[in-house]
């Protein structure tokens, strides 16, 4: 299963069911900061909203890791559990090895997925997150899908996090078992921020 999935990376796309059934959507045009200034910059009470809302790209470029030229730098993913310390995967380094590390899921529970990502240099429209499971044994099948706006980011100094609503893992007999995970961070614009698989197991309680 694991090569299957693997092979099958290429394939997760950014378009989803959710973009098929709008098919009349368009994302608005891409501005940069000092468009976004410019703007009705006569309204006094907008032109402070907008500086609030952009912080410290109102001033200049916002520059976190000057050799690193992408506008959107993810950095964390992390399964969150109520009362649980956050499993979690470091996106910085050789992604194609974090499907060996198998997250430990107890079946039922109550879970968020958070992502943690920088934004530099320009703000970000309409960030998204798509993810793709498949089951062990089940080639080719994709057993659940999901797709969150994350929403539009200014530049800044520090980790920006987006976490999903939260979902229950599946339960039952049945259930339990390993799958594999390919997750996407994209955008409105269908720039691949990120995309990488990574894996997780269900079982009938945390130390089975």
């Amino acid at each position: 299963m694991a090569d299957t999935a693997a092979e099958g990376i290429e394939d997760l796309h950014i378009n989803t069911p959710e973009d098929e059934n709008d098919s009349n959507y368009k994302p608005p045009p891409e501005k940069t900061i000092e468009e976004i200034l410019e703007t009705d910059k006569e309204d006094e009470s907008l032109r402070k909203y907008k500086e609030k809302l952009l912080g410290d790209a109102k001033t200049g470029i916002v520059v976190v890791e000057p050799n690193d030229p992408r506008k959107v730098i993810v950095k964390k993913l992390a399964l969150c559990v109520p009362e649980r310390p956050d499993l979690e995967l470091d996106l910085t380094g050789d992604i194609s090895q974090l499907k060996k590390q198998v997250f430990v899921i107890k079946e039922g529970v109550s879970y968020r997925i958070r992502i943690d990502f920088i934004v530099q240099r320009e703000i970000v429209h309409g960030l998204k997150y798509v993810q793709k499971t498949y089951r062990m044994g089940m080639p080719g099948t994709v057993v659940d899908k999901m797709s969150h706006m994350v929403g539009s980011y200014p530049p800044k100094m520090e980790i920006q996090s987006y976490t999903t609503p939260a979902e229950d893992a599946p339960a039952g007999m049945m259930a339990r078992g390993n799958y594999t995970v390919q997750s996407l961070f994209t955008d409105d614009d269908k720039h691949e921020h990120l995309k990488w698989e990574w894996s997780f197991e269900i079982k009938k309680d945390w130390k089975d």
